[in-house]
Order: C-alpha cells, then sequence, then structure tokens
C-alpha cells in the first residue's frame, strides 16, 4: 500500500516552481549513510515504497532502514478523451517534493560496501539524481563548546 497523509485542509493542490535547496533534511540524523538528491523533482509514494521494498531485500533484517521523505502533495488528472473544461480533475497519486540536497533514505547497521551497493539499488528507481554520503563525524555534537 502506498503512502498518503491521513488528512489534508485542501484535496487539490497547486503544482508550484521548485525553488532553492533543501534547507531541511538535508543532513543524515538516523544512520550512518544516506541517499542525497542532487537534482529538484516529485517522487512517487509508489516509487518510494519500491524503493524500500528493495532496501530490505538487500539487507534483509541486518541492518536499519529510514525514509525521511513523505509524499504530502496529491497530483490530479482528468480522464483521457475527455473535453476541455469541467474544472481540475480528480487526485491520482501522492508525491513528495524533493528539493536539491534532501536527504531521502539512511542506513545504519551495514558496512559501507553494503551500504554502498543497497543505496545504489534504490538510486535507479528514483526519478532524480542521486548520490551516496557518508555521516559527518564533525557535525555529530551540533553545537560549540564553552570551557
Amino acid at each position: 500500500m502506498a503512502n498518503m497523509p491521513r488528512r489534508v485542509k485542501h484535496r487539490k493542490s497547486q503544482r508550484r516552481r521548485i525553488k532553492g535547496d533543501a534547507t531541511r533534511g538535508n543532513t543524515i540524523q538516523l544512520g550512518e549513510f544516506g541517499l542525497q538528491s542532487t537534482q529538484a523533482g516529485y517522487v512517487k509514494a509508489a516509487t518510494i515504497e519500491a524503493g524500500r521494498i528493495a532496501a530490505q531485500q538487500y539487507i534483509r533484517g541486518i541492518g536499519r532502514l529510514f525514509i525521511r521523505i513523505f509524499p504530502h502533495k496529491p497530483v490530479t488528472s482528468t480522464p483521457l478523451e475527455t473535453r476541455m473544461g469541467k474544472g481540475k480533475g480528480e487526485p491520482e497519486y501522492w508525491v513528495a517534493v524533493i528539493k536539491p540536497g534532501t536527504i531521502m533514505y539512511e542506513l545504519s547497521g551495514v558496512n559501507e560496501d553494503q551500504a554502498r551497493i543497497c543505496l545504489a539499488r534504490l538510486a535507479h528507481k528514483m526519478p532524480v539524481r542521486c548520490r551516496f554520503v557518508r555521516k559527518r563525524p564533525d557535525l555529530v555534537t551540533g553545537g560549540s563548546e564553552v570551557n
């Protein structure tokens, strides 16, 4: 079953342009390795689920997979061979809005070689260009220490 929100304020939304880089969700928080987008785009809920299944099949309970994106935006379409007019179509599927720099998936509990192979399998399924990233040790503390 593909992800979708339980309830939304507005049933239909406008598409809008994806501007700028990700300012939130652009650092690894939960795992040691991550899949980071380098392009902007929309990722369908079914694609997110397909990536989850591919990763779970590869890691087989050894490590842990974290999904950092969620499809909040509905995409509407009118049926084929319908005349112009008659308003906006019905919601067809849900997408996650991805900005460049967004961490989409994270892995923990596996070594780097396994993580690279697993996240490469995920990257093939994604409609945006992605890259493998590793947790930076200098960002772990999060603040400056005062003596």
